[in-house]
């Protein structure tokens, strides 16, 4: 007989957990029926059952509510349940359509969109798939036996495809899926009724170690197309969508089945998402405690089209919403001047009506002040390593100053102090194109190397407390400026020769040559700069950050991304998915102290040894 004693129950806790070892935290979408949000049983079980804590999340419309919401949670799981109104994705309802849900449609669509946002490892069932689909662009089919009545009226231009004309160029053969599989069931729904074929090297087959799994099937809406961000894993034998991932290495992954109704089996999606949802925890545990500084970013060459900083800008890689997202600190906004080639005139290389380049880069400082001022409450300039470490403290997001070419200083030295003075924190000596500091990687070698003229900028820039950047310079003029200046050097953005052979990538002799100076090299996200042929992504970033901490040391390193300059790549696309890079250093074993150095320890110490020489 079960015991009713309070005291009974709660001794072991006492006993045993003086305090609880933390479990991650699952949102769990309710259903909504007769006024009422309801759950069932086994969606919030097999959360519990897999070391997740679920929390149910009622269908509350309200953004605030939302986002206030995901800030607590380290996993989402989206519950299966009625329809989805195919209003939302631009289509007519069809005859056949079933009963949808209205009052869970809304909310489940924001706090889908507002999770991917944020990079919250989801998990979709049923319902839930159609829901992630929907929210980024996808699209459902309202009645799988319509549908598949509607694809067999067109099988013969199917089967002409199958065939073949090279000559008209017909698409490679379609698949010939069986007759049409039921996708509901009577019996029990502990009970696999169909079978679904897994793609290779998907999350979904490292999960179940099988090609084919049996599953169980009641429902009558799919997804007929993933959208952009997602690809299809896993179909039914009639060719039925029965599974979805993410295409941009996010923790996402739907599946049309219920999985919370096969018991042990089921269990393995949901220990996926709570696995997912820890290592989700663990990584914005470490942005809490770690200053998370991206050295080179170029957003300021969009202000000409009136872009808004302090909204989520769809034209900016960085914004305050994105930098909120992906739990990023602060940031070194680079005021870009272009390099003119032999008779063009600055000012038509600009969008700004400037004469010279130190107009524009002051003009690109004020923008960043004004920017600063409308948001003052979020945002916050930093000179100085104490700055950012203040602004942490006081949850502002920190914007520092850096010049992108020596033009800026329109070939006169006491500009150096000037921008000093203005907070510049790093002028990158060159850029694509030889000026009169020195030569650049994909210059005419003007110089031969660094100028004389550049020389004095070097000694200036260290006698006023600036960073030299030797990102861009050839190798001439990386050696000599590395020889020139009395305090260590930096590439703010750059990567590996050895694994991308680009003439702006490091040698690994430059690579060993900046660390015995006590320099460091920051990899960024240029595609081109990561590998020269195929898509590249975050675990090539990781490469050429772990071939420069080979040739290096991890006290030599970090990141710089060239976001709105180029950069950007699948996984780390933007200011918003930069929690992914700390994910990933941590899949890799990187430990808590390696992974403060990388996120911008080793810059901000060397900028402090750099800014002490000062002598202004």
């Amino acid at each position: 007989m079960e015991s009713f004693d309070l005291k009974e129950h709660l001794t072991p806790f006492y006993d045993v957990f003086p305090e609880a070892p933390h479990r991650p935290v699952i949102g769990v979408t309710a259903n909504f029926n007769d006024g009422m949000a309801t759950m069932e049983r086994a969606y919030y079980q097999q959360v519990a059952d897999a070391g997740g804590v679920p929390v149910i999340i009622p269908p509350l419309s309200s953004q605030e509510a939302i986002i206030n919401t995901l800030e607590h949670l380290d996993g989402l799981l989206l519950t299966g349940g009625a329809d989805i109104n195919p209003l939302w994705t631009g289509e007519e309802p069809i005859a056949q359509l079933h009963r949808i849900n209205a009052t869970r449609d809304l909310p489940e669509l924001l706090i889908t969109r507002l999770a991917y946002n944020r990079q919250i490892p989801i998990l979709g069932i049923c319902r839930g798939v159609q829901t992630m689909a929907v929210a980024l662009g996808g699209r459902i089919d309202q009645d799988i036996d319509t549908a598949r009545s509607l694809a067999a009226k067109t099988e013969p231009e199917a089967e002409g495809k199958k065939k073949g004309d090279k000559k008209k160029g017909a698409e490679e053969a379609a698949p010939a899926w069986t007759a049409p599989v039921k996708h509901t069931q009577e019996g029990d729904r502990n009970l696999p009724t169909h079978s679904v074929d897994i793609e290779m090297d998907s999350m979904l087959h490292e999960i179940y170690q099988r090609k084919r799994i049996y599953v169980n099937s009641f429902h009558h809406q799919a997804v007929a197309d993933p959208g952009p961000h997602f690809h299809v894993t896993a179909r039914a034998a009639d060719g039925t969508i029965e599974a979805i991932e993410s295409n941009e290495q996010k923790m996402l992954l739907g599946v049309q089945w219920h999985p919370e109704c096969l018991e042990q089996d089921g269990l393995k999606l949901f220990e996926w998402l709570v696995r997912s949802a820890d290592d989700f925890y663990a990584a914005k545990r470490i942005h809490e405690r770690v200053l998370t500084l991206d050295t080179h970013c170029d957003t300021p060459m969009f202000f000409h089209e009136g872009v808004k900083f302090d909204q989520r800008d769809s034209r900016l890689l960085v914004d305050l919403h994105k930098m909120t997202e992906g739990r990023q600190d602060a940031v070194i906004m680079a005021a870009y001047l272009p390099q003119p080639k032999m008779g063009e005139t600055f000012s038509s290389k600009v969008a700004f009506d400037v004469n010279t380049p130190k107009e524009y880069a002051d003009l690109i400082f004020d923008k960043i002040e004004g920017i600063v001022r409308g948001n003052r409450g979020y945002l916050s300039i930093a000179r100085t390593p104490a700055d950012l470490y203040e602004d942490k403290r006081k949850r502002r997001k920190s914007i520092m100053f850096g010049i992108e070419n020596g033009i800026a200083l329109n070939h006169d030295l006491a500009n150096v102090k000037y921008f000093a003075q203005r907070g510049v924190v790093y002028i990158t000596l060159c850029h694509n194109g030889d000026n009169d500091i020195c030569d650049s990687a994909v210059g005419c070698n003007t110089n031969d190397g660094v100028s004389k003229f550049g020389e004095k900028v070097i000694h200036e820039m260290n006698r006023c407390g600036l960073m030299v950047d030797l990102s861009h310079a050839n190798e001439r003029s990386f050696y000599d400026a590395l020889d020139m200046s009395k305090t260590p050097i930096v590439c703010s953005h750059s990567n590996c020769r050895a694994l991308c052979d680009v003439p702006r990538n490091l040698t690994d002799d430059q690579l060993r040559a900046l660390a015995r100076k006590g320099g460091v090299a920051h990899i960024t996200l240029y595609g081109g700069f990561l590998r020269k042929e195929g898509q590249a992504t975050v675990l090539d970033a990781i490469d050429h950050l772990e071939h420069a901490i080979r040739i290096m040391g991890v006290d030599h390193v970090g990141l710089g991304t060239d976001f709105d300059g180029g950069g950007g790549i699948p996984g780390l696309a933007d200011s918003s998915e930069l929690i992914n890079f700390t994910l990933a250093l941590l899949r890799r074993k990187y430990n808590e102290r390696d992974i403060q150095k990388i996120w911008g320890g080793n810059w901000v110490r060397l900028m402090a040894q750099v800014q002490s020489q000062r002598k202004l």
